[in-house]
């Protein structure tokens, strides 16, 4: 994933007793009528955008179970397609997260896919609930808690994960304190519900996909829901969904997609120790290849000893936690991670940083994250004991030294005030045959181990490109191109491989 993406594609929490209503069914989803008022839409504001980019807004139930309640407001984009006669229906970008939009993608992302792709559909984006230009969740989380290596709960360099807990206790705090009423209703089974409301209102009977990271969980549960009206869906870098169900007494879906980063990171290592170690690389760190992790892991436990000054950073020092981050940030995107990561290490090495990489705004962070959380802490019940967390990541730390326990520490779910509304959304293999999923074999955030066992889930609905590439985001991303032929082909025509396919 680029970096300007990764800062949104987080996947990245007083405990107050909460009750609220009823317990809504998995199959009580609220009538969605085939056609509504139409759309009013007008010029997207922002800069650098597709001038045929239209928005407009659409308004959807806060609670599904309540449909006649206070409504939400969802920001939406369009690009017609570039050929009428050959238009098939809307093809709806659904983005990673939780916590980022699509509004703005259809001229971003839009310009990257094929000509055939855009003939075949009109393009729709949409910020989900609680994102952006859509109606925003802010938890007014301090400015600390918005640094990544704070939000991605690294333990202390002991293991302890005591400070780990406090900021847990403070950020659910602060969602329960000033989140509002719609921190309580953001959850994927409701962004789920929401994409059938957008399929509605455009008039569409049926509705094509492409979701990325999280927004491929959002886009399986969609097609779980709603199996008549999915049209071609692609699932694209992929988490392990069936952790809702097999373990929801651990955290289901949001704290498997966690626990991935643990193997994800380890699979992407060797490429960047044979990257660093190659000769001619101006950024080389060692000689040989296995040199490189115990140099990276000497040099983090050094500045876990010994941080350096880092004016101008979030947070404005680089310990060993800042640099065990910069490692799971590079690896999303090789070709432009890899080169920053081996320069960050080098001028750690000599006790020196390189200028302090720019911030993104603090509003957008802010309300990215508290999105982030709600969707992870109301999607399952995450464990709530101190203990349990200790002995997760003493294990993990032993078990995967790269991510240091991580994976398995606590975030604000571990506090949060409001139990889950419904149980997770079950995958099966009990609907139509629609499903196109794409994977890199080496993914740091999304592994291919769990990619697997959602395609396992699936069964004879879909088939699994798998692409021998390293990086997050594999179609038109950091996939190759063998991969990106088979999934503009599947867009544009329907045609899909009769079997699993692996592209070297």
């Amino acid at each position: 994933m680029k970096a300007e993406r990764t800062k949104r594609n987080v996947l990245v929490i007083a405990v107050a007793a909460a009750v609220l209503g009823p317990t809504v069914p998995l199959t009580a989803t609220a009538a969605t009528p085939m056609t509504s008022r139409p759309l009013v839409w007008e010029k997207c504001e922002g800069s650098g955008l597709d001038p045929r980019q239209e928005c407009s807004t659409v308004e959807v139930p806060m609670d599904y179970s309540d449909p006649g309640g206070e409504k939400v407001a969802l920001a939406v984009s369009r690009i017609r397609s570039e050929k009428p006669s050959a238009r098939r229906g809307a093809l709806l970008l659904i983005a990673g997260g939780p916590g980022g939009g699509s509004l703005d993608e259809v001229s971003t992302k839009g310009r990257t896919l094929p000509r055939e792709v855009r003939d075949t559909y009109d393009l729709i984006g949409f910020d989900p609930r609680g994102v952006g230009r859509s109606d925003p969740v802010d938890c007014g989380l301090e400015s600390g808690d918005l640094d990544r290596s704070t939000f991605f709960p690294w333990p202390a360099p002991d293991g302890s994960v005591d400070a780990n807990m406090a900021t847990a206790r403070r950020t659910a705090d602060a969602c329960a304190r000033d989140g509002g009423e719609l921190a309580r209703h953001i959850s994927t089974a409701d962004n789920a519900r929401d994409i059938d409301r957008i399929r509605a209102t455009l008039g569409e009977r049926r509705l094509s996909a492409w979701g990325v990271s999280y927004g491929a969980y959002t886009g399986v549960v969609y097609s779980q829901l709603f199996p008549r009206r999915t049209d071609r869906v692609v699932l694209d870098s992929n988490p392990d969904a069936t952790a809702a169900t097999a373990h929801p007494e651990l955290g289901g879906v949001p704290r498997a997609t966690w626990t991935g980063f643990e193997t994800g990171v380890e699979d992407v290592f060797p490429v960047f120790a044979e990257w660093a170690s190659a000769p001619g690389n101006p950024d080389r760190l060692a000689d040989r290849a296995g040199q490189v992790r115990p140099l990276l892991l000497r040099l983090a436990a050094r500045l876990d000893r010994e941080p350096i000054p880092w004016p101008g950073a979030r947070p404005a020092e680089l310990n060993g936690n800042v640099l065990r981050q910069a490692v799971v940030d590079a690896f999303y995107d090789p070709g432009e991670g890899f080169p920053g990561l081996a320069r960050l290490i080098l001028h750690a090495r000599a006790g020196t940083v390189p200028p302090a990489p720019e911030p993104a705004p603090e509003p957008l962070v802010r309300n990215a994250l508290s999105v982030a959380l709600a969707t992870m802490c109301n999607d399952a019940r995450w464990p709530s004991s101190a203990a349990r967390y200790q002995e997760d990541v003493d294990a993990s730390r032993a078990a995967y030294p790269l991510t240091a326990g991580m994976p398995r520490n606590a975030i604000a779910c571990a506090a949060w005030p409001w139990p889950p509304r419904e149980e997770p959304v079950r995958i099966t293999d009990r609907v139509p045959s629609t499903v196109l999923l794409v994977q890199n074999e080496r993914d740091p955030a999304t592994p291919l181990a769990g990619a697997r066992r959602l395609r396992a889930a699936l069964g004879a609905r879909a088939v699994m490109v798998t692409t021998d590439s390293t990086g997050h985001d594999a179609y038109l991303g950091n996939g190759n191109a063998c991969g990106d032929r088979i999934v503009s082909r599947y867009l544009a025509t329907g045609q899909r491989p009769a079997a699993d396919v692996r592209c070297r």
